[in-house]
Order: structure tokens, then sequence, then C-alpha cells
């Protein structure tokens, strides 16, 4: 498969600024619930797809989860990022295929739903309890609203001028 030198350039400036929005918010304090965050590296992948596709995105995801885990993470964060970051990227693949780009919020909270299933899933499998879903109903209403609200940040973004710059066909 060939890949533009276009391409190659977005890739590396859209991971560059998931990863920059990612390190800021890590600065944030966690919220008592699950550790719940507000997933703002997210609206990045979700832009990618937009803006050069949804492969060119899954790269995105792939290597911030991979540079973060190097910075700052653990095996067990790296766990949790790469099994939630998967399960809602492919949430989000779907969905948006099926939305469309009018309803970004729609596609973003189905991502921000699936990412905190994927993580239950990684953290009852690491501590080898079943346990952990109790958290299930907090996380559930948490990722769909902070995806939805990241959803709604990329629409806004996706209605001003910068949808002229998408070179996805």
């Amino acid at each position: 498969m060939k890949i533009s030198v276009q391409k190659i350039t977005l890739i590396g400036i859209f991971t560059a600024l998931s990863l920059i929005i990612f390190m800021v918010e890590a600065q944030f304090p966690v919220m008592p619930i699950g550790g719940m965050k507000l997933g703002l590296a997210n609206i990045v992948t979700m832009a990618a797809m937009l803006f050069i596709g949804r492969k060119e995105a899954g790269l995105v995801l792939l290597l911030r989860i991979i540079l973060a885990a190097g910075l700052y993470g653990t095996v067990v964060s790296f766990a949790f990022s790469l099994t939630g970051g998967i399960l809602a990227y492919l949430a989000m693949c779907i969905a948006v295929s099926r939305v469309g780009e009018n309803q970004l919020w729609v596609t973003s909270a189905f991502g921000g739903f699936f990412h905190n299933i994927g993580q239950l899933c990684a953290a009852a499998v690491i501590s080898g309890t079943w346990a952990v879903f109790s958290l299930l109903p907090y996380l559930i209403i948490s990722g769909i609203l902070t995806g939805t609200l990241n959803g709604l940040i990329l629409q806004r973004l996706w209605k001003s001028p910068l949808r002229k710059y998408s070179i996805k066909r």
C-alpha cells in the first residue's frame, strides 16, 4: 500500500496534537469514580477519521497510545488505553458510517461508551474479578456524557471552515 507524503505528514500532525492534548489532560485531577477522564484526545482521533480516513485515524490512535504509555504509563495503563481505545475506535467507525458526519456527537457517544466497556474488560482480566463491573452504571453514563461533549466540540469545528481542508475522498 502506497501512502502519500501528505497523509504521512497529517498522521504525524494528528498524532502530535492528540499526544499534546493527552499530556495536558493528564495534569487535570482524576475524577473519583473509576478514574474518569474527559478523553479530549479522542476528539483528534475522530477529526483524523474525517480529515484523512479511518485507517489513518486508527494509526493515529495506536501511535498516541504507544507514545503516551512510553512517556507516562505503565503496562496496566497501556492495557487499559489499548483495549478501550480499540473498542471505541471500532464503534466509532461503525457509527460514523451509519449516522454520518452531521451527528458526530452520536458517533463520539458510542466511542465513549465502548471505551469504558473495553477498560472494564481489561480491569476484569487484570484483577481477576468481575467486581469491577459494579462501576458499569457510572462509566456508561460518564462515557456517553464525555463522548457527547467531545462530539459536540468536533461537530462545531467540523462545521467551521476547517472542513474544506479535508483530504479524505
